[in-house]
């Protein structure tokens, strides 16, 4: 940018005044009180730290000797515990989860619902050794486990889903949905933290998933690209909280790409193979294999 003379400098004044001035209403985009809301930047930290305690050895740093990964993994666990208190904290100010507890309650209680979601962590791994299983048996293209844990999109969002999923379970608002948007951002598969997801869960290829919030997945579960488990209709907005809007799969069921499952009614049941592109706003018995009867190619 060149100099700015006198007159130019006026205008630029102006320019600033006319915006600062603006953040005066009571838009719901302004928040200047920068201290009194979550950091974005901290919780993907603690997201990549995480990450390092659930897999030891993939996502260490490379720095540590192996004599020391021990000391290492401690450290990082400790660091977690302290940021994630303090996020929690936070959160739980400005969203006004309990209004009528004072800020020493508020201290309490979210390091309350940081140690318990730092207990279920060996519960988590449990849940994630089976996906990567799941990942390993259902891709003939995977070479080994390591390839599936250290370059699958399906199973980073998978991973970072199951540990926001604990939080939002604990009732923390906001950090777990950031979580989960953090690795829709990374890997186009968009699983919200409050859907119920079994053992066993392979998402193949990934892009375009779509997993909304009330969905329940059983156990042994393999989703192609471009999957959405959703609802029927949102029009309904604000009012459709806390309503089960989106579909129930049974176990062992295989969803193939572009096949849309709606509905909060709607039920798959056990053993059924969904076709790729169908649409599916009712529920299937058990066993049942759904396919798109005879699509028409045109050729000009």
């Amino acid at each position: 940018m060149g100099r700015i003379d006198n007159e130019n400098m006026e205008k630029v004044d102006g320019i600033v005044q006319t915006i600062l001035a603006d953040y005066g209403d009571d838009r719901a985009i302004n928040r200047t009180e920068l201290y009194n809301q979550p950091d974005k930047s901290a919780i993907l930290d603690i997201i990549r730290k995480l990450l390092k305690i659930v897999y030891p050895g993939y996502y260490s740093d490379r720095v540590y000797k192996i004599y020391s990964v021990k000391n290492s993994l401690s450290a990082t666990i400790e660091d977690v515990i302290y940021n994630l208190d303090r996020q929690i904290v936070i959160v739980l100010k400005c969203c006004g989860k309990y209004p009528d507890m004072t800020e020493v309650e508020l201290a309490e209680k979210a390091s309350e619902i940081t140690f318990e979601y730092m207990s279920k962590i060996p519960v988590i791994r449990e849940y994630l050794d089976t996906d990567v299983q799941a990942a390993f048996d259902g891709d003939p293209a995977a070479c080994s486990k390591d390839e599936v844990i250290m370059s699958y999109p399906g199973l980073y969002a998978t991973s970072i889903y199951r540990l926001a999923h604990e939080l939002f379970m604990l009732g923390v608002p906001m950090i777990p949905r950031i979580m989960t948007e953090h690795a829709h951002s990374v890997t186009g598969i968009d699983i919200h933290p409050g859907a119920s997801i079994g053992k066993y869960f392979f998402m193949d290829h990934g892009t375009g998933i779509v997993i909304g919030e009330t969905t329940v997945i059983g156990e042994h579960v393999k989703v192609y690209q471009g999957v959405t488990l959703g609802a029927l209709s949102t029009k309904g907005g604000q009012k459709l909280k806390n309503v089960r809007r989106h579909p129930t799969i049974g176990d062992n069921v295989t969803i193939y790409s572009g096949a849309s499952i709606l509905g909060g009614d709607t039920v798959i049941g056990d053993n059924v193979t969904v076709g790729g592109n169908a649409f599916i706003t009712k529920s299937i018995d058990r066993g049942t294999k759904v396919s798109v009867k005879e699509q028409e190619l045109k050729f000009k």
